[in-house]
């Protein structure tokens, strides 16, 4: 019964909070405009997810996603990091404005987007548990970003991480070193074939409360796995909620 409550929950037409969403901009911590999506229909104190996009994409990422979290009581903010490009049909404007202003725009140099997103809704919009979540290389940013910063974020979502910044003059644990402080609950997934990138990430991390799901099919890379086209979203969905349901 409740893996066809799930199939009906999130394959019928999105009214009313699914059309809730404004487009700011804030500034990361070198002076670069950031361009993020705000989806905000519940009340402050609601838990507060915000999200990023996985490599050469951009908030668009999560134009289907973040209506879904509303109205499973969350509010939302999909960000534009500066490393990045276009998805359904959404521009990354981060980029776009690194490029004009000469700014690097490696995974890597994405971090300090993050850092100011975090301080940017603890300011502005949260107050509640604020939660981070990230897609790819993204996805890694943020297991990072709570492993250090365990006073910044209540929880952390992860979609298909790895260590994927040696090439960007990073140590080939460095997502791991910082995993290995992480308290606070932690869930991770990834398409099938992809445990074997993040099983030793998963495995440092000493939180009490850390989930992760493989699917039974090939499933998907990043947080594309949850989007209505692919089958098997429904099933990376019930697990993402039941995780969610035990932050609020």
């Amino acid at each position: 019964m409740k893996k066809i409550i799930l199939l009906i929950f999130f394959f019928i037409p999105f009214l009313g909070v699914a059309q809730d969403v404004q487009t700011i901009t804030f500034e990361s911590k070198d002076g670069l405009e950031l361009t993020a999506d705000l989806y905000m229909p519940n009340e402050k104190t609601a838990p507060f997810i915000i999200l990023f996009h996985q490599a050469r994409w951009s908030r668009g990422e999560y134009k289907e996603i973040a209506p879904k979290l509303t109205i499973l009581g969350f509010n939302c903010l999909a960000v534009d990091l500066r490393s990045g490009g276009e998805v359904n049909g959404v521009r990354n404007e981060s980029f776009i404005s690194a490029q004009k202003t000469m700014k690097p725009t490696k995974y890597v140099d994405a971090y300090p987007d993050i850092e100011a997103a975090v301080n940017y809704v603890e300011e502005f919009y949260a107050e509640g548990k604020i939660i981070i979540w990230g897609s790819s290389y993204s996805s890694a940013l943020v297991l990072k970003f709570a492993g250090d910063n365990a006073d910044k974020v209540d929880a952390v979502l992860s979609f298909s991480p790895g260590e994927y910044f040696s090439s960007q003059g990073k140590s080939k644990t460095w997502i791991t070193e910082s995993a290995s402080k992480i308290t606070q609950p932690v869930f991770i997934t990834s398409a099938r074939g992809e445990k074997s990138s993040w099983a030793s990430i998963f495995a440092a991390i000493p939180s009490e409360q850390k989930v992760n799901f493989l699917p039974t099919t090939a499933g998907n890379h990043g947080s594309r796995a949850l989007w209505n086209k692919f089958g098997d979203s429904v099933y990376y969905w019930e697990v993402v909620e039941n995780f969610l349901n035990t932050l609020k």
